[in-house]
């Protein structure tokens, strides 16, 4: 096995867990807040969508990504999190639709690299969170797991059944 395929094993299983934790919420559920001030879960989608794109060609401007509904990345942006506002969110279908249509073209950068590339140092204020490239795809792995992590407080919140 390669580092490569090792990398391939934490994104697969991360990408696994979101739509197992969103299985069954509504779309009215991805806007509940688990506490006042915490981002709801669209916001965190649409946060890890753009987010792994932008981390990622960052590092590797010929990173091939889909291109983003007009105005995806404003609505999900960090300066946005703060915001009460509901409106403009997509729905569960298609913040999935998207989110592995990244994770695909990530997977997709992924296999073009060998183990030698996954040493190559990152650059950027993300150096001091993954030092090389191999760093760098973890991460990608361990922000999705983060979040995921705090969709579970909004579906105990809403009194959904414990799914992992």
């Amino acid at each position: 096995m390669q580092a490569k395929d090792v990398i391939k094993i934490a994104l697969d299983s991360t990408q696994g867990m979101v739509p197992m934790y969103l299985g069954d919420l509504s779309d009215a559920d991805l806007l509940v807040r688990p506490v006042p001030g915490a981002n709801h879960i669209a916001w965190q989608l649409g946060h890890l969508i753009d987010a792994e794109r932008h981390m990622l060609q960052a590092q590797m401007p010929d990173a091939a990504y889909p291109e983003m509904p007009a105005g995806f990345s404003e609505l999900h942006s960090t300066k946005n999190a703060a915001s009460e506002s509901t409106k403009g969110f997509a729905g569960k279908d298609e913040y999935l639709s998207l989110f592995s249509k990244v994770r695909a073209a990530t997977l997709a950068n992924l296999s073009k690299l060998s183990d030698p590339d996954l040493d190559r140092p990152t650059t950027g204020n993300m150096a001091k969170y993954a030092p090389n490239l191999g760093a760098m795809f973890i991460l990608l792995a361990n922000h999705t797991l983060m979040h995921a992590g705090q969709f579970t407080a909004v579906r105990r919140k809403l009194g959904k059944p414990i799914v992992f």
